[in-house]
């Protein structure tokens, strides 16, 4: 991440030199993993388990930090990436993210998959005054930077996703009989507190709410319940895995429910490819970012820079798959804040910069929509636009929208 000198006459002294206003070298600061030629980056990730499809997301997260390498570096330094599999599994999170901080010394964490098992580290990290940045997960509690100053989100909230897809269903279909599927965590949890928060007083629209564990087969049970419950509309709270398989299990019983998905996990690639295209027709979810799979993109410099990137660094990738999309994106901002660091490459400096963005638009966010925080804000997307899914393509409508304005 030239000493100056002046000629001064010094009439006591013809040989010495004067320091006083003279700009002094700049002195190197150096936090864990820095060093003259490297920056070391930790992060944990699905690489097997029930979110293994998520991998894109770290994976193209090293890509962008091949790139960043292949073009000299951050201020002359190589990011060397150490990323370990968790499996989803909140113990090994924990396991994994110590040996990150206390064995491999890394400088911070970013990107790492997951609510429930960011969370498992969550106060550790917090304890250990090491950056914990942009966790792969949309949960609230990422913005806390009073208590929890080295913890910072990216996504915008679950809990504003949640409002969002409670004002849309007052407006279009008010007399709606409402089912929830959800992960039976604070990933799901977060989401439905929002639904409920923007429903407000019409919060008994909700005729059933329904959970599953990430060590289930299958959410088949779940789906036959909530449509023997008569529910017109069913918002979808869950990883590709579950979500892939509710699509595909309504398609089967020939239900037809206003279907609204979570937009973290609404991804072409990994979510709607396996629950089969033309199953997920109709599909409603939002998004900040652009969709790889819309055409309206072809020709936007945004796109281009990202098409090039994944041809050149992550030619395996799936361009279908907004997972990778995510992973360019936090690896992006991870880089601006880490120049922005200079030589002063602290722990303490990562957060003050991070905590220095003003209206950033990022090549694959969604024009509108800038990344802002604060000392007193840590939630760098606040806005999404919702879509909906015609058996190609999302096709986007309506306007960008807040949790807080809707």
């Amino acid at each position: 991440m030239t000493a100056i000198t002046r000629r001064t006459i010094l009439t006591a002294a013809p040989g010495a030199l004067a320091l006083a206003g003279v700009p002094a070298r700049a002195t190197k600061r150096y936090g864990p993993g820095v060093t003259d030629t490297e920056i070391k980056i930790g992060n944990t990730g699905a690489y097997s388990g029930p979110l293994a499809n998520a991998s894109p997301f770290p994976l193209s997260e090293k890509a962008y930090f091949d790139m960043i390498n292949a073009q000299g570096g951050i201020n002359g330094r190589k990011i060397r990436w150490i990323s370990y599999d968790d499996g989803y599994s909140p113990p090994k999170t924990v396991e994994m993210t110590r040996r990150l901080v206390e064995e491999d010394h890394v400088l911070l964490l970013s990107g790492s998959i997951g609510t429930p098992t960011n969370t498992a580290v969550w106060h550790y990290l917090n304890e250990k005054h090491v950056p914990q940045l942009f966790p792969g997960t949309g949960a609230s509690k990422w913005n806390d930077p009073k208590g929890h100053p080295w913890t910072m989100g990216f996504f915008i909230a679950y809990a504003a996703e949640g409002r969002i897809y409670a004002a849309y269903i007052l407006k279009n279909k008010p007399d709606a009989k409402i089912g929830v599927l959800y992960q039976n965590d604070d990933f799901g949890k977060d989401y439905l507190k929002g639904v409920v928060e923007g429903l407000g007083s019409k919060a008994s629209m909700i005729k059933l709410k329904t959970t599953y564990e990430t060590t289930d087969a299958t959410v088949d049970t779940q789906i036959v319940e909530l449509q023997a419950a008569g529910c017109d509309v069913l918002i979808t709270i869950a990883i590709p895995k579950f979500g892939a398989q509710a699509i595909r299990r309504i398609a089967q019983i020939e239900w037809k429910p206003v279907h609204i998905f979570c937009g973290i996990a609404s991804s072409v690639g990994a979510t709607l490819k396996p629950a089969g295209l033309e199953n997920a027709k109709g599909l409603i979810s939002d998004t900040s970012f652009k969709d790889p799979t819309d055409p309206e993109w072809v020709n936007d410099p945004g796109y281009k820079q990202w098409l090039a990137f994944m041809n050149k660094y992550y030619p395996d990738g799936d361009k279908t798959d907004n997972q990778t999309v995510y992973g360019y994106s936090i690896g992006d901002v991870t880089a601006r804040i880490l120049k922005a660091c200079g030589d002063d490459l602290t722990r303490e400096n990562v957060m003050r910069q991070a905590a220095n963005f003003h209206n950033v638009q990022l090549p694959m966010v969604i024009p509108g929509i800038t990344l802002n925080s604060s000392p007193s804000d840590f939630q760098l997307i606040k806005q999404a636009q919702m879509r909906r899914f015609n058996g190609e393509r999302y096709v986007p409508f309506g306007p960008v929208l807040s949790g807080a304005s809707v």
